[in-house]
């Protein structure tokens, strides 16, 4: 009788694996694999090698919590050829004691942690071994896979690119800042498949929500639900005020790793705090940990349109106060993500990019999630279309209207702006750090008939606002940079369009206030009871906002909104004029001493000079960068900081990564809450 099979040694051949299904950022310490592609492993025998007219071999894959009843097994036998769609083995060499075999599995499988078992019968003997454990992700490269991309470039950038770059601002003065997604750091894979196991729908029923793990439509849904704690033990919890003094400012967040990281420490209890970009960076960084080519976008502008009536109304007082009155907010600016995928749920027209939003605003299904929602249907009106196609297409097309609230609470409108919502929609250029603009594929351009046909077809059960007729026009202009620290001017331009004269009152009102529009505290007001304007006559008013008035109460996104109001008496006509200025920090001026190699210990010099006309106290540098640091470094507290007072200080860090690496720095003290620089290095590969 022919003796048993017997495993001596199993090679997974990590290195050869990995780098072929493009996971070897991943490292070489595990197996690490994209579904739809073979892979490889070695199988030593103690006594004897295989001989195919005695043995029996198969093997068995295992996925999921079998107690839950979460759970996927699979028994496949060992074949000369690999078939498609289904797991499979083939035999490659049978040489003495040692087996090699290529594996495939289907490029449908579902996702997450597998466990991969051989059981070797010889007649009436059978024994099952233990070959170890992988994790499958899904596979952009692969074109039978619904996330496949069929361009090197931007899978490079949207799957493999782990660190980027993400817009803030107004839309008239945007900037950038680095963000360090690190998919590939240590544990961050394991951090995001079990945050699949955090979402309601886990909770609520496990074994259908684990049926649908092959699907991205399905999993995308999950992550924009689970990366906000509100319905369930997501990552992070919200905080869109001014105290973050029970945990840390949205601001201070240069990178997705510490964030997951502390969610996992914290045993899946919400990281205090996320605002919108966090929100979305964090979502880049699982959905492209887990295989689907994803990108941060930015919206200025941004319409939360509570009413779902396509119009975002403001109300002002008769002195051009902006009033909290209503549900509506405009974002300066609003972040998501866009991640790519086919849709087989839908007619055909609608795969490709898909907007998902995880910053908890509305709910969604029963959760607050957004998406995903194909980008073409945005673009096109088809709001009837899964999944939130309406909410998003208010964020980028809706009406603003405001109102004017007389002392009696009595209201009236007094202006409609239908380009204002939606502007330079932006992400980080693919192989380049360029900021791209994306506005046209979410909606026409302004003027073009399929622009008009779109928003009616959008509008078809909606009775929205039609332009007011003025007989004057108002401009409100600013300079293109305004310095924090720093008194700054604005000046409105009015002028008569008729051929009579008009008797007017002219109100200037400056208030600090959040990024979702909401006012803070007035920080400026300049009231002409007497401002006339001969016929066809145009007259420039200046308006000046002092450091001191608005530094008791800007918040870190260093934001003022100006408000114009125009009151014409003898026609009873009001005109208004809005623009939110952004006040400029000063750079941090990063250098590098020395040649940057990996593996090398290297150094960095940060400099800083305070801007402002007072003390700084109690600051604080932070720095991190993907294969720099293992996440955020607290570097050199610095107690006071005079104004003019240039600060210098020197950190070390040893790179893990060749190529090139951001290195990102942000500055908090009590007065600048949002100062943030990065460096590009080039890292030398360690000399072999």
């Amino acid at each position: 009788m022919s003796q048993t099979l017997t495993m001596a040694t199993t090679d997974l051949q990590c290195k050869v694996n990995n780098t072929a299904h493009n996971a070897d950022e991943f490292g070489f310490e595990r197996l690490v694999l994209r579904r739809g592609s073979r892979f490889t492993i070695t199988v030593n025998f103690m006594f004897r090698g295989y001989q195919p007219n005695d043995d029996k071999v198969s093997f068995i894959v295992q996925t999921g919590v079998e107690a839950s009843g979460a759970f996927e097994k699979i028994t496949f036998p060992l074949s000369n050829t690999l078939a498609e769609n289904s797991w499979n083995a083939a035999l490659v060499s049978n040489v003495g004691n040692q087996l090699t075999l290529s594996i495939c599995s289907p490029s449908t499988s579902k996702i997450g942690h597998f466990s991969l078992n051989m059981m070797c019968s010889t007649k009436d003997q059978s024994s099952i071994f233990n070959l170890g454990e992988f994790i499958l992700l899904f596979n952009p490269w692969c074109s039978a896979d619904a996330v496949f991309l069929d361009a090197d470039d931007k899978r490079r950038e949207y799957v493999l690119n782990d660190q980027g770059l993400t817009y803030y601002g107004t839309h008239k003065h945007i900037s950038a800042s680095a963000w360090n997604f690190g998919q590939f750091e240590h544990g961050i894979v394991d951090i995001c498949l079990k945050l699949l196991n955090a979402s309601k729908n886990y909770d609520d029923n496990p074994k259908e929500d684990f049926s649908k793990r092959n699907d991205p439509i399905y999993i995308s849904r999950i992550i924009s639900a689970v990366v906000n704690c509100n319905d369930d033990n997501g990552i992070l919890l919200g905080n869109w005020g001014s105290d973050y003094s029970k945990g840390i400012a949205p601001t201070q967040w240069n990178g997705s790793i510490s964030i997951l990281r502390k969610w996992n420490e914290l045993g899946c209890q919400p990281v205090r705090y996320g605002q919108c970009w966090v929100f979305a960076a964090v979502a880049c960084t699982v959905l492209r940990c887990l295989g689907i080519a994803t990108r941060h976008i930015t919206n200025f502008n941004s319409a939360h349109d509570k009413e779902q009536d396509l119009k975002i109304d403001t109300f002002c007082d008769e002195s051009g106060r902006t009033l909290n009155l209503t549900k509506d907010s405009m974002w300066n600016y609003h972040c998501w993500v866009e991640c790519w995928m086919t849709r087989p749920d839908l007619k055909p027209g609608y795969d490709g990019w898909q907007v998902l939003d995880p910053t908890p605003q509305e709910k969604s299904g029963g959760v607050f999630c957004c998406g995903p929602s194909p980008l073409k249907a945005i673009k096109n009106g088809d709001i009837d279309l899964k999944y939130d196609t309406p909410f998003v297409f208010a964020e980028v097309n809706a009406d603003c209207v405001t109102w004017l609230v007389y002392k009696d609470g009595s209201k009236r409108q007094i202006s409609v702006n239908h380009q204002l919502v939606g502007q330079h929609i932006s992400t980080k250029a693919v192989g380049r750090d360029e900021r791209e603009d994306l506005t046209h594929n979410y909606k026409y351009a302004e003027g073009l008939q399929e622009e008009r046909d779109t928003f009616n077809k959008a509008d078809a059960k909606l009775n929205l606002p039609t332009k007011l007729d003025n007989t004057m026009t108002i401009k409100l202009n600013a300079s293109q940079t305004n310095l924090n620290g720093q008194n700054f001017e604005t000046s409105v331009v009015v002028k008569n369009n008729t051929s009579v004269v008009k008797n007017c009152r002219l109100m200037f009102c400056a208030q600090t206030i959040l990024h979702n529009g909401k006012s803070i505290q007035e920080c400026g007001w300049k009231d002409l009871e007497s401002f006339k304007l001969g016929p066809q006559e145009v007259k420039t008013e200046t308006f000046q906002v002092r450091y001191s008035d608005y530094s008791k109460s800007i918040t870190e996104h260093n934001q003022i909104c100006i408000t114009s109001l125009v009151i014409e008496y003898d026609a009873n006509e009001v005109l208004v004029a809005k623009k939110v200025i952004t006040l400029q920090n000063p750079e941090l001026d990063i250098k590098i001493i020395g040649e940057p190699v990996q593996y090398r210990e290297i150094v960095a010099e940060i400099c800083f000079t305070n801007p402002l006309p007072e003390h700084l106290y109690n600051g604080v540098f932070h720095v991190e960068g993907a294969g720099l640091t293992e996440e955020q470094v607290l570097q050199c507290p610095v107690k006071s900081i005079s104004p003019g007072q240039q600060v210098k200080i020197r950190t070390k860090f040893t790179p893990q990564k060749s190529g090139l690496r951001k290195m990102i720095v942000d500055f908090d003290c009590n007065k600048l809450k949002d100062l943030k620089g990065y460096k590009n290095i080039i890292i030398k590969p360690s000399p072999k």
